[in-house]
């Protein structure tokens, strides 16, 4: 994801804050009155303090929340392993894809909403409507009463 020249502004001005509200704080003035002017819990000043320290004015920008690895991810092969199959054979869904690749001996083998999730992705399946099959009610007189024969 791409920030924009205006999320950078957001970013800075918050920074702004969090280091005036720990200069603050760190004159002597009562964290439980810094953290009312700023609009904050008093567990936040300490937090921006404790970044503050062991950071400067860089530890309080916010950190990236992404892990850093995904463990259970598929892998890259079995992603393209997918991807080719479904360029081979354009009539096999998700279900028969992650079949053949179970058949193959891939382990850990993608279940069929992982494989569809790539299918998507990859823009090789066309978005539709779910096929639900629907009783037929009739309104009679307030109530939704089954027809039969339908």
């Amino acid at each position: 994801m791409t920030y924009g020249a205006e999320d950078q502004q957001q970013g800075d001005w918050m920074v702004e804050q969090r280091y005036r509200a720990v200069l603050e704080a760190l004159d002597g003035s009562a964290i439980t009155e810094v953290a009312q002017r700023y609009g904050v819990s008093r567990q936040s000043i300490y937090t921006w303090k404790a970044k503050y320290a062991t950071g400067g004015f860089e530890g309080l920008r916010e950190a990236s929340r992404r892990p850093r690895t995904s463990p259970t991810r598929l892998s890259a092969e079995v992603e393209a392993l997918a991807c080719e199959m479904r360029r081979a054979h354009p009539r096999w869904g998700a279900r028969g894809i992650a079949y053949e690749i179970e058949r193959a001996g891939t382990e850990p083998a993608p279940s069929r909403a992982t494989v569809h999730r790539v299918l998507a992705r990859n823009g090789l399946v066309r978005p539709q409507e779910q096929q639900r099959q629907h009783r037929c009610f009739s309104d009679v007189g307030g109530l939704r009463v089954r027809v039969r024969g339908t």
